[in-house]
């Protein structure tokens, strides 16, 4: 929190290797939990497939994204590879707070951390593992969406990543999707009661 800056609201913040899961956690609560909301990240790189501006994320491109690190815009942002920038704006989650909302993050590990650090009390983290770096590629290899060489960065990424995972209020691993979605979901309906 910046000093002098009135907390608004609570969060949630869901950080894991790629192919964990988390995305596909994150969808379901939203699904079965009216208070939450969905807080859109913005990157650099160009819409895939049918991913739509505003609604998956804020696309910026590159120069955009620099300007808005130059203006202070973002609560945290991260280079995850070059040229690649991910990053949380503050607007977003202030409107998300005016709307009574508690805002839910699905973010890399290191985006993660520094949310987290930003919220403090105020923010409920987890970190979704994987039951192993062999299930990891074998979810990343069935998506049939990278090539052979993204594979092998996502999992040369994944192993620093899980090493991360004590920077995190619940470490959570996602061995069965249904369990896994019913277990995070009762820790969050404790964290909103408090």
């Amino acid at each position: 929190m910046e000093h002098g800056q009135k907390q608004k609201g609570k969060c949630i913040i869901f950080s894991a290797p790629s192919g964990a899961g988390k995305t596909t956690i994150v969808r379901a609560l939203l699904d079965r939990m009216d208070e939450l909301a969905f807080s859109i990240s913005a990157c650099s790189r160009e819409p895939r497939g049918n991913e739509i501006h505003k609604v998956d994320y804020y696309f910026l491109g590159i120069d955009l994204f620099k300007e808005e690190i130059e203006d202070n815009s973002f609560i945290e942002w991260e280079e995850v590879y070059p040229d690649h920038f991910y990053g949380t704006l503050k607007h977003e989650v202030d409107r998300l707070w005016e709307e009574n909302k508690v805002v839910v993050f699905d973010v890399d590990v290191y985006g993660g951390i520094n949310l987290k650090k930003y919220f403090g009390d105020a923010a409920l983290s987890f970190f979704i593992q994987p039951p192993s770096i062999e299930v990891l590629e074998e979810r990343l290899r069935n998506r049939k969406t990278e090539t052979e060489d993204k594979i092998q960065t996502r999992l040369k990424k994944a192993g620093e990543e899980l090493s991360m995972s004590a920077h995190f209020d619940h470490v959570v691993v996602n061995n069965n999707l249904e369990l896994t979605i019913a277990e995070v979901e009762g820790m969050v309906k404790e964290y909103i009661k408090k």
